[in-house]
């Protein structure tokens, strides 16, 4: 389905729904979509300053995660010292919520965006590290004999064998954190913040004002489909070995 159907098709179904569950409980705190809509227009331009302010928190901390999480999984599918050492401390971390941390972030880092950015990146760096781990421990040790048969640099057999191998599991990596990303951008953004999706709808609800806090949901939804459309595009540019 291209993407531009698979967007309609989708948006479309939503509304249907939502319109459906807003006609049957006919409750105030939850306005039918049309209601929704017009104050979405309305505040078009208060909307993109705070979807700026949260992309620019997710971009930051998915960057930081990628840049430690890829290369810190790939040493420990290779190595199984390092895998024996870490691999524990992982699945104690894996199952805690990261948001408990977040005083301690705001403790020692601020009540700034460092902190706020860093409880993200806490929240996805594991997911990353250990999707990269098991994808490169499912490379066949054949490739790497094969390799071996024309060099023993490292670089050649990280660009060759594991980059190639790995670029599935990293996207659908991506994906599972950007999901996670922003569903934590409520609890990020709820703490000494003037922007942000998080802190609008909160701030949205403590008012009662429900056609702007579901703007606010909307804009995430929004957010996340346009995330999701943009690394589905990325990974048939860079994979086009897997398409038929």
């Amino acid at each position: 389905m291209k993407p531009i159907k698979s967007f309609a098709w989708g948006f479309c179904s939503f509304v249907v729904v939502w319109w459906g569950v807003s006609w049957v409980t006919n409750n105030r705190s939850l306005p039918n979509p049309l209601e929704t809509a017009e104050r979405f227009w309305a505040l078009r331009e208060v909307l993109l300053i705070h979807a700026g302010a949260s992309l620019l928190r997710v971009f930051a901390a998915l960057s930081g995660a990628l840049l430690v999480g890829v290369p810190l999984g790939i040493l420990i599918g290779r190595s199984q010292r390092v895998d024996r050492l870490l691999g524990p401390l992982l699945y104690f971390l894996y199952p805690i919520p990261k948001v408990a941390f977040l005083p301690v972030f705001m403790i020692f880092f601020g009540l700034g965006n460092l902190s706020k950015i860093l409880l993200i990146f806490a929240v996805i760096v594991i997911q990353v590290i250990v999707s990269i781990r098991d994808a490169v421990t499912k490379i066949p040790p054949a490739y790497f004999q094969v390799m071996k048969n024309y060099t023993n640099q490292w670089r050649h057999v990280l660009r060759f064998v594991i980059l190639p191998a790995l670029m599935p599991a990293l996207f659908a990596s991506v994906r599972v954190s950007i999901g996670i990303a922003l569903a934590s951008l409520f609890f990020a953004e709820n703490y000494n913040t003037t922007y942000g999706v998080g802190y609008l709808i909160l701030s949205a609800w403590s008012k009662m004002d429900y056609p702007q806090m579901l703007s606010g949901i909307l804009l995430i939804a929004l957010m996340g489909y346009l995330l999701f459309a943009s690394i589905d595009w990325l990974e048939k540019v860079v994979c086009r070995y897997r398409q038929s």
